[in-house]
């Protein structure tokens, strides 16, 4: 399958929330659901943070054969959940999982705290579906490790707002350089509207900006 037939079966849900259709249904960081959500096969969540983690909005699409994949700080909160930290490698309902580090090197709730701290153990994650890799970014800055992630479809922050800015998210996929990069992270509230458009001016490669649902 290319990247972009792939692409065609991703919907951002708001905020760091999307659903990759199936088979199989895979949900990232799952919050603010509407209406009647397929059942999920996989759900993936990169830390605990209640935007981003929430028992509620997973209990609405948990089904008998659900496997939730979290990073221990969520886990912890998600009865059941198989917990991940950086680094970590499996395959769940045919699909190849790995997560990777995700954290702030320069946005801080304190003097020399950060919003995600790199020993907090956050993750993105990286899921191979039928040979196209899409890389989750989760919370975090431009960080060395990205240099490291090879995939087709990077799904990154942009708000500046606890996460990279539209400038940093840029330098983000020249190192990553996917084929496709989706802006998230931004609007409602959290940095502005038009930072998915203003991503979309300053990179050079491919951007798809998708409505929210």
């Amino acid at each position: 399958m290319k990247a972009e037939d792939l692409l065609k079966r991703l919907h951002w849900l708001g905020h760091d929330s999307f659903r990759l259709d199936g088979p199989p249904v895979i949900y990232f960081d799952p919050w603010k659901l509407r209406g009647k959500p397929p059942v999920a096969d996989l759900v993936l969540v990169s830390h605990e943070h209640f935007d981003h983690c929430s028992p509620e909005d997973i209990a609405k699409i948990r089904g008998p054969n659900t496997v939730v994949v979290a990073a221990a700080s969520a886990a912890a909160q998600l009865p059941g959940a198989r917990a991940v930290r950086p680094g970590d490698r499996l395959t769940v309902a045919g699909v190849e999982v790995e997560a990777v580090p995700a954290y702030n090197v320069n946005k801080f709730r304190a003097p020399g705290v950060p919003f995600h701290p790199r020993n907090a153990g956050h993750v993105g994650y990286v899921v191979t579906v039928e040979g196209v890799r899409i890389y989750f970014a989760g919370d975090t800055d431009a960080i060395p490790e990205m240099a490291q992630i090879s995939c087709d479809i990077a799904i990154l922050p942009v708000s500046g707002t606890y996460v990279m800015t539209v400038e940093e998210a840029v330098e983000a996929a020249r190192m990553l350089k996917p084929q496709i990069v989706v802006p998230m992270h931004y609007g409602a509230g959290i940095g502005t509207p038009g930072d998915g458009e203003r991503f979309a001016h300053l990179y050079p490669g491919r951007t798809v900006i998708l409505a929210q649902e």
